[in-house]
């Protein structure tokens, strides 16, 4: 790219701008010196974050400049201990509104839109932002156009003519403006191919990142927007846990498989695993493809699984009280950790990928192969 590396965040900021879209105001630097006079002009409170980072690690919402100075110097800091290239540190400014995920696939400059999801984010256990779930956008709606118009710019602008991305769009009161565009499939281990596949009738942006790349004709049958009305109801719920400890036994577990509208359970928490507070994506506690075809029925499932986590999803070795919450400290993720190991359906599927490697085993190392391609650099990420 001409201007740089593309998976920085500054560098898509600029070239957006450039494009003559709605970019974010921002300062980049690695020492605070460099970044002081934006801290000083810019409202508060500001984001401070890496260049290069995925889930929300490092991320932090900096309500004063000590704050915001003191954050800046950890991640700095973290980064050189953890020999990251091209370290450095971004200051931006707090889009107030609502975050969206925009996922396409393009061949050779024609843009798909193979879904827009909305996230459900909630301040919890002392952290700003947690996520709590991503729920589909219907494609007729005005936001959803408008969402799809602007990210196709961004595209363009940052020439990804080519293979799937997965675009962080927040709508502000003056547009959608771009929070970060990640030049890979949509992350989450692929917890949300099931449901995708349910609201599109068959396909999900790996099975079409997979026809862009090998199958012309395939790709082109596709439609430039999914389709609308939907054709299921369903949300992929992120689980929270307020409280921590040891895990004994895992009854929340066993009570969602049992719900109407249960479809999958991805999670790395079993027996002997220690779960903390989530204060982010690295300490979720899985991830619930919820979906049926009354609504109804789902959000009254929905709200058993919310108050389970109240209640508490796990017994634990020891005793446990419920958790005040103090401020979570900054939370930057140790080298190699994981969020999720095992899958489980109502199919009994146990692969990682073979939900979204299912109808057609010829398929399976290839689709595999494209899912992986995203989750190498982002299996962490949304």
């Amino acid at each position: 790219f001409p201007t740089g590396d593309r998976p920085n965040k500054s560098v898509q900021q600029r070239a957006v701008k450039a494009a003559g879209l709605r970019a974010v105001r921002e300062a980049l630097g690695t020492t605070w010196g460099e970044v002081e006079a934006f801290v000083n002009k810019e409202p508060l409170p500001i984001v401070v974050k890496p260049v290069e980072s995925a889930g929300s690690d490092g991320v932090k919402l900096c309500k004063t400049k000590e704050e915001a100075k003191a954050h800046f110097q950890l991640l700095m800091e973290s980064q050189r201990k953890c020999g990251a290239q091209g370290a450095a540190v971004l200051c931006q400014e707090f889009l107030k509104g609502k975050e969206y995920v925009v996922d396409h696939v393009s061949r050779d400059g024609v843009h798909k839109c193979v879904m827009v999801w909305v996230y459900d984010k909630r301040p919890t256990n002392g952290a700003a932002f947690v996520y709590y779930g991503m729920i589909p956008v219907p494609a007729d709606s005005d936001i959803a156009k408008q969402l799809i118009k602007y990210t196709e710019g961004v595209l363009n602008a940052l020439k990804l003519d080519n293979g799937p991305t997965h675009g962080e769009v927040m709508m502000t009161s003056d547009g959608p403006c771009l929070v970060e565009m990640n030049c890979r499939s949509h992350g989450w281990d692929g917890a949300w191919v099931p449901l995708a596949k349910m609201l599109t009738g068959g396909y999900s942006q790996p099975d079409v990142a997979f026809a862009s790349h090998l199958d012309g004709g395939a790709f082109a049958s596709i439609p430039a927007v999914y389709p609308s009305p939907l054709k299921a109801t369903g949300q992929n719920v992120m689980l929270v846990s307020f409280f921590s400890g040891t895990v004994r036994s895992t009854p929340g577990y066993d009570k969602m498989k049992q719900l109407s509208s249960f479809v999958a359970l991805q999670t790395g928490v079993g027996i002997g695993s220690r779960v903390e507070l989530t204060v982010d994506l690295f300490t979720a506690v899985g991830v619930l493809v919820l979906a049926n075809t009354d609504l109804r029925k789902m959000e009254a499932d929905l709200a058993v699984v919310r108050r389970m986590e109240k209640e508490g999803l796990f017994a634990f070795d020891e005793e446990v009280d419920p958790v005040q919450a103090e401020p979570s400290p900054d939370t930057i993720v140790p080298s190699g950790r994981r969020r999720t190991e095992s899958f489980e359906s109502k199919e009994g599927v146990d692969s990682r990928w073979s939900v979204a490697m299912k109808g057609d085993d010829r398929q399976g190392p290839l689709l595999a192969a494209v899912f992986a391609a995203g989750g190498l650099g982002g299996l962490l990420g949304g």
